[in-house]
């Protein structure tokens, strides 16, 4: 297995507005010209293909269609806000749409972002130099501050196929937040559409994932575990799933139905006649004796994934083991286990991330140990209460049959990530964690981040670029946005970092 080289550290100063080039080390090494796909057909109510949800897709698949920086000499530019950043949405228009939550306050706030305002320092310089270029905050044109809800409440919202922002904020409101240029040639963003759900969901309950079916309905679900759909005129139906089964990760969507996982059990629904969520199958998993440390919750840290050889056959998600966790893989239209396959085996037992799935190969990240600041209230105590962050990544694929799994390679990569795949370019891209020299897996505030590039066939490291900063520039385990221009942007607890050529 190979190590990530840890390299030198960079340093940011929060109010400092500097850009640091990392020069390419090692060449242009990039992975094997192995077809990764195919991808689920797109669904007709998202905006672009990639770029539309968290996890680039309706089906969570985590792969996208458009290339990324790939391993040659790169710029990388910090946008600081003040506010941590999980969501990275693109429109058609090219503009970035980050859902944010203020470091003051714990206010979800939606930026508009114009990635060609990021970075004017000039890429390709030699090895180890850097520069500082023009940066300027405004590359955030305009903000809108949404109702504050629960930790997880609000994390999760798409862009809807009119480039809009489609979230549940924390008064329990749908909205659709439209962007729109003035007439002095400012950006300003507004609420266009909003339905009410205080009547379909109960007071002190929040929206933790949401996700459109392929005739167009909104489907959501609670922390508390109830699922609904909202059809194109406003009318909200809802299920409510077993008491003490709670959903603390986004759903996923496909042809056949949506996915949920509690912290009991992976569910698909669909829609009666009447639009009610009705279950289609249930698979109970092993959740464990408790939560444990890196994970925000008692169970799966899975968003349910769709993959297969037609792009949604099977769906995925890592049960919670104790000693040892699982990858599953269910049959999308029958709910039928096609297999239980151990992962993570030297990384430690737990993934909070959302799997990759493309054609018959799965991805996981571990996460087992990940030093979280906070957890969802009523998450329970980890146990044990820390452990070092190891990391490791476990690709696994689905035999051509049909009818069992096998791993592929293991490494010990320490992905502080989600992890995507690009189709395109035939890489597999993250940010790992690099601990002080001598630190064994224990983590510090001091630790520093690389923008990694792993070839998915067999698990290497094909390049490792320094990010700015320390702890400030956490990535959290956060998902990052290939976008249309080739860049990587990277969500951290202070803001977004942009990695391109």
């Amino acid at each position: 297995m190979q190590k990530v080289p840890s390299g030198t550290r960079g340093r940011l100063v929060l109010t400092a507005l500097t850009a640091v080039l990392i020069a390419a080390g090692g060449g242009n090494a990039s992975a094997q010209p192995t077809s990764w796909g195919p991808l689920a057909a797109p669904n007709p109510f998202l905006g672009p293909a990639g770029t539309s949800t968290m996890h680039g897709d309706a089906g969570s698949s985590d792969a996208t269609p458009l290339s990324g920086p790939g391993t040659g000499k790169l710029a990388v530019d910090p946008l600081p806000l003040a506010a941590a950043c999980p969501t990275l949405l693109e429109g058609s228009d090219g503009l970035v749409l980050a859902l944010c939550t203020s470091i003051l306050g714990q206010t979800p706030t939606v930026h508009l972002i114009d990635t060609s305002a990021l970075g004017t320092g000039s890429a390709g310089s030699s090895v180890g130099s850097s520069s500082v270029g023009s940066f300027s905050p405004a590359a955030s044109v305009a903000q809108l501050e949404l109702a504050k809800g629960s930790l997880l409440g609000g994390v999760y919202a798409y862009l809807d196929n009119d480039n809009r922002l489609v979230a549940v904020d924390g008064n329990r409101t749908l909205v659709r937040v439209q962007h729109e240029q003035k007439p002095n040639g400012g950006w300003r963003l507004f609420v266009d559409q909003s339905v009410d759900l205080t009547s379909s969901i109960p007071d002190g309950d929040n929206v933790t994932g949401l996700a459109p079916d392929w005739q167009g309905n909104v489907w959501f679900a609670t922390g508390a575990g109830r699922v609904g759909s909202v059809d194109g005129g406003g009318v909200a139906r809802t299920l409510q799933l077993p008491a003490g089964e709670e959903v603390q990760n986004s759903i996923s969507t496909s042809a056949f139905g949506t996915a949920v996982a509690t912290t009991h059990a992976l569910y698909q629904l669909s829609a009666a006649q009447d639009g009610t969520p009705t279950i289609d199958w249930r698979a109970p998993y092993d959740r464990g004796s408790a939560r444990k440390p890196g994970q925000l919750s008692w169970g799966t840290g899975s968003t349910p994934t769709y993959f297969g050889p037609n792009g949604d056959d099977y769906v995925t998600i890592v049960d919670n083991a104790d000693t040892q966790v699982h990858l599953l893989v269910y049959r999308a239209a029958t709910g039928e286990m096609v297999c239980s396959q151990k992962v993570l085996s030297t990384a430690g037992p737990g993934s909070e991330n959302s799997p990759i799935g493309i054609g018959n190969s799965v991805f996981v990240a571990g996460t087992y140990g990940y030093p979280y600041p906070t957890v969802p209230e009523g998450a329970g105590p980890a146990v044990p209460a820390s452990a070092p962050f190891v990391g490791g990544m476990t690709r696994v694929d689905v035999d051509n049959a049909g009818t069992g799994c096998h791993t592929v390679w293991d490494n010990d990569a320490r992905s502080s990530a989600v992890p995507h795949l690009s189709t395109a370019d035939g890489n597999l891209y993250t940010v790992v964690r690099q601990g002080l020299p001598l630190s064994s897996d224990s983590t510090t505030p001091l630790d520093g981040f690389a923008f990694t590039v792993i070839d998915p066939n067999t698990g290497e490291v094909l390049a490792s670029r320094d990010l700015p900063g320390t702890i400030v520039n956490d990535t959290l385990q956060m998902s990052a946005l290939i976008n249309s221009s080739a860049d990587y942007l990277q969500g951290t607890i202070t803001g977004v970092i942009r990695v391109g050529g």
